[in-house]
């Protein structure tokens, strides 16, 4: 392992060696590490993130991660990599999984909003059941399916390491959220996730059903992200009974959802009685005045742990 940065050096080396073009905005993120005095104390986060608006950006490739990645391979320094809005593929997905199942350091990846598809999923979903050092994992916007997300269901039942997974907005169904849900009730490591934005084909409710009853017998999990799930009032009223008994669950998102007041009066029951429960997201829901009125008088008379 390096004990000196000089990560640019060897990106150069690198690109030499694999006959690659330097992406001259990795080469830069890469220069801008190699000025930190304390990064082979304290880690660094490298930030090549495609929507990088402060320095002309060249987003990155899958031929560019197999450099990268290379490069990486050497400095256990790197604790953190920011690949957001590029454009790999499940071919990048592939180094990525190679990657991880050799790297024993990283503990933050985020590949949110690149092209990475169902079988770039099953690759790095793979590579987790064997990584013992990742933490956090974004995939929100690349559009991996409900098979791809069946496929990270599988991943935590295995893995006890990951603490926090993003699956928004990644196209994933019915049957991946029952599965998820499923893995989660026997998973004691997972801490926050994301699933907003599902693809739904039916009215019913019953991923709802599954995660409230998952809610129920999970004691580990502090974030739940359930923004755009079509969430009617029999849903909310599902996780209201479930959360009556959970002691963990501190952030709750129901955005974007379809909740009129009738569901209002449920949550302001629930904050009467749970006292874990510590933000709430209501945001583009149907509440409506009588709906402010039941959160109000929970929160007047009874709460006193909601903090917004």
């Amino acid at each position: 392992m390096s004990v000196f940065p000089d990560l640019h050096l060897h990106y150069v080396q690198a690109c030499q060696k694999l006959s690659q073009p330097e992406n001259p905005f990795v080469a830069h993120v890469l220069q801008e590490a190699d000025k930190n005095d304390e990064i082979s104390i304290k880690g660094i986060t490298l930030k090549i993130a495609g929507n990088n608006h402060l320095v002309p950006v060249q987003r990155v490739t899958d031929d560019d991660l197999g450099v990268l990645a290379s490069v990486l391979s050497q400095a256990a320094f790197v604790t953190g990599l920011d690949l957001a809005y590029n454009v790999l593929t499940d071919a990048g997905a592939k180094t990525m999984a190679t990657f991880l199942q050799e790297n024993s350091t990283l503990r933050y990846l985020n590949l949110m909003f690149n092209d990475i598809g169902t079988s770039g999923a099953e690759l790095i979903a793979g590579a987790l059941h064997r990584n013992e050092s990742l933490v956090h994992l974004r995939m929100t916007g690349n559009k991996i399916g409900n098979q791809g997300g069946m496929f990270f269901a599988t991943m935590l039942k295995i893995n006890s390491t990951l603490e926090k997974l993003d699956l928004g907005d990644c196209d994933v169904g019915l049957q991946c959220l029952i599965a998820i849900a499923i893995a989660l009730t026997q998973n004691k490591s997972l801490k926050a996730i994301n699933l907003n934005r599902p693809l739904l084909s039916i009215q019913e409710e019953e991923s709802t059903v599954h995660i409230a009853r998952m809610l129920k017998n999970n004691s580990s999990l502090v974030e739940l992200h359930l923004s755009k799930h079509g969430m009617k009032n029999f849903g909310v009223e599902r996780l209201c009974e479930a959360l009556y008994g959970n002691s963990s669950l501190r952030y709750l998102d129901l955005s974007c959802n379809k909740i009129t007041w009738d569901g209002a009066k449920f949550l302001g029951e629930l904050l009467k009685r749970n006292q874990t429960l510590e933000i709430l997201d209501l945001n583009a829901n149907r509440i409506e005045d009588v709906g402010v009125i039941y959160l109000s008088e929970a929160l007047a008379t009874q709460n006193r742990t909601l903090q917004a």
